[in-house]
């Protein structure tokens, strides 16, 4: 199966008419250091091994890509300074991906410079933002997106929910701010749409990482009689949540969006946790044949976990744009990637023209304890990993863009 798809993927890489290769250099303006740095750790590995297979298999046709990292510390204030760093070493791609107020910083940046400076635009590959706005009224003709944002995420789990007839009451629990705002906004809408006879009988948002004990919250969801948790938190207030939740032997699933993120697998087994509930984009244990070699090479070489997908697909899409423009010039690569379609590990994506969002397949995913069948990969050396409950068409969770975007002549 991995064969077949890197020959589709080089074969789709049409032949480029160009008198010399080119290194096309991308910026990785992300966390190297302070608190997220361990998350930007894992994100660069996958980065820089999926260029490694997009080079050694020609999928630029010719051409080969480089990762350059900048040290963004999360902040928008120093992300614009590297951003100024990489435009001095004329690189003219940019990637980052873990913070929401840095991708708006950027996307501003970016349709700046090139508006003063005609014949060296740069692109802004985002890899991991999820906040919708950088895809409706933030929308810029030089911003791709590769992953789903929080209202496609939760229109994909608003449809799973829906078709449990045994559920009557949903409550949500979300941080106090954009993202556990969005999300709980979102679920609603899509409930309401979907099944107007769900009561949600909880919408609680608390401080982000302040909270020491989540009890008084899980005490207030035993007495709601929730059939079922929503939540798109992440770090510490998911894993405190969660061990909450066993203390007081709460037994109804938890939904969440971020359960497969760096460090919340070890911490769930180490509380002994399963069954949690994941919105996500992939799961290797769906196809181990397609999987396998590249989650070996990876453990092998990183001794790490290969599971941040939109940097495989950021590396198709935008190698496949090279090869159809049949340039590395950004203006006619940002215009090969509108409406490209392509295949990543997840099966077919599409980087919509209307709002540069990418489209792809979702699913939710069930916390389990490996047993080589269902279960083979397992996650950060936990003996637990993924189980698919259910599969999202791209179609069903695609959600319409206010978008007006602004093309260059």
């Amino acid at each position: 199966m991995l064969t077949r798809l890197l020959a589709v993927a080089a074969a789709s890489a049409i032949a480029c008419s160009i008198a010399q290769a080119e290194v096309v250099r991308m910026a990785y303006i992300d966390p190297f250091t302070g608190p997220a740095a361990s998350i930007n750790d894992n994100a660069v590995k996958t980065l820089k091994s999926v260029v490694d297979i997009a080079n050694r298999n020609n999928w630029a046709g010719g051409h080969t890509l480089e990762v350059v990292e900048f040290d963004g510390r999360g902040n928008p204030q120093e992300s614009l300074l590297q951003l100024k760093n990489a435009t001095d070493q004329g690189i003219r791609y940019v990637v980052q991906g873990l913070s929401s107020s840095v991708a708006a910083a950027l996307i501003e940046a970016v349709a700046k410079h090139n508006e003063r400076n005609p014949g060296k635009e740069l692109v802004y590959l985002n890899a991991t933002n999820q906040a919708p706005e950088l895809t409706n009224e933030k929308c810029s003709f030089w911003h791709f997106r590769f992953d789903s944002h929080a209202e496609i995420r939760a229109a994909a789990l608003s449809s799973v929910l829906a078709k449990d007839k045994n559920l009557k009451k949903v409550y949500l629990i979300n941080q106090n701010y954009a993202l556990g705002q969005q999300t709980s906004a979102a679920v609603r809408a899509g409930l309401r749409q979907r099944r107007p006879d769900i009561e949600i009988v909880g919408d609680d948002l608390h401080p982000m990482l302040a909270v020491k004990d989540f009890s008084p919250y899980v005490t207030k969801i035993k007495a709601s009689g929730a059939d079922a948790v929503v939540t798109a938190n992440w770090s510490g207030d998911l894993t405190l949540l969660l061990k909450a939740a066993k203390d007081a032997s709460l037994k109804v699933p938890f939904y969440t969006f971020n359960a497969g993120t760096t460090g919340i697998p070890a911490a769930m087994a180490a509380a002994g946790l399963d069954g949690v509930r994941n919105v996500t984009y992939w799961n290797p244990n769906d196809d181990p044949e397609a999987a396998r070699p590249i989650l070996d090479a990876f453990s092998k070489k990183y001794s790490d976990d290969f599971v941040v997908l939109p940097y495989y697909s950021l590396v198709a899409i935008l190698s496949k744009g090279i090869a159809t423009a049949r340039s590395t010039d950004p203006v006619k690569v940002a215009s090969a990637m509108e409406g490209l379609k392509t295949r990543s590990l997840n099966g077919e994506i599409e980087m919509r023209r209307e709002d540069h969002q990418l489209l792809q397949p979702l699913l939710v995913a069930s916390w389990t304890r490996r047993d080589g069948k269902d279960v083979q990969f397992e996650q950060e050396k936990t003996g637990y990993g993924w189980k698919t409950v259910e599969k999202v068409d791209a179609q069903v969770s695609a959600q319409p863009s206010s978008c007006r975007m602004k093309r260059p002549a």
